[in-house]
């Protein structure tokens, strides 16, 4: 399901909604750094949450400011909160988790298919009709995905495996849905009424952890290099990242916008590689086969 909230010819609209997916896996992917050193001390829960809180501080003020309390009183927060909550919350929870029961790896490889998770809510909810280009590019999508995964090893299967189709399905789901039933709000409103559904959901998980001592407090959290980390993940790799990434869906439809999913491998290893990590060609190489997949799909 696409919006088109400018009158502008169809070339421009798909060039700039690929420019908006491909910025919001830039930020996206910028966040994961960052995430590794705060899981050195960090539960993996906690930073979950406080990922949401620093997201909320901005996007909430930034929404009031733009598009005015009106806006905000009128919208339909039940809705946003339990598409955001389950979406995004439950989902952002289950990939944590499906990581610590398998691997990495595991985990890279299954969310490379996040495109056919995405074809399949179009199909079902939004009546899309295959052709051969867009297959042709979903299977150049999938590929350059697992490609870009890196010389991997042989990956556990079982009860994370399917945590992790589970949460790249609800994800593709919510962002569907964040176009579908909020019609009258900017990219900018969709996006914040539905992490604001996810930190509720994260909130009250740590909340209820925390006092049954499941989950420890972080020792450290108003310190400036913790802050600047959460700064990071949590503005740059959250707020921006899903804002460009839900104006994506609007003007891309959910399917082919998460193509871009699959290029995240290689910015994530640029990130990488700036800070002295050596240069990976199969992710090079992935990204490679994924953009063509993109092109292939659209034409």
């Amino acid at each position: 399901m696409t919006d088109a909230p400018l009158p502008i010819p169809r070339g421009q609209q798909l060039a700039l909604g690929n420019l908006m997916g491909v910025g919001s896996m830039v930020f996206w992917a910028a966040g994961f750094p960052a995430a590794e050193v705060l899981l050195d001390t960090w539960d993996p829960l906690a930073l979950i949450f406080a990922r949401f809180v620093m997201a909320m501080l901005i996007l909430l003020p930034v929404w009031a400011v733009l598009d005015g309390g009106a806006v905000l009183r009128r919208a339909r927060w039940g809705r946003g909160t339990f598409v955001g909550g389950l979406a995004f919350g439950v989902g952002a929870y289950l990939i944590i988790l499906a990581q610590w029961l398998t691997d990495p790896v595991t985990v890279a490889i299954i969310a490379a298919a996040s495109p056919v998770s995405a074809t399949v809510i179009e199909m079902m909810w939004d009546k899309r009709r295959l052709r051969l280009p867009f297959l042709l590019g979903l299977a150049a999508s999938v590929i350059g995905g697992v490609v870009a995964t890196g010389n991997a090893p042989q990956t556990n299967l079982g009860l994370g495996a399917f945590l992790a189709v589970i949460a790249s399905f609800l994800f593709t789901w919510g962002s569907f849905i964040a176009i579908r039933d909020f019609p009258d709000l900017t990219p900018l409103g969709r996006t914040t009424i539905t992490l604001f559904g996810g930190l509720l959901v994260t909130g009250i998980a740590f909340l209820v952890a925390a006092l049954a001592r499941w989950v420890p407090v972080p020792a450290q959290i108003w310190d400036g290099q913790t802050l600047g980390l959460l700064a990071i993940y949590g503005l740059g790799g959250l707020a921006l990242s899903q804002f460009l990434w839900i104006a994506a869906v609007g003007r891309l439809g959910v399917a082919i916008t998460a193509f871009h999913v699959n290029i995240a491998p290689f910015y994530v290893m640029l990130f990488l590689v700036a800070l002295g990590q050596a240069w990976s060609w199969p992710q090079a190489i992935g990204a490679a086969v994924v953009a063509l997949g993109v092109v292939l799909a659209q034409r």
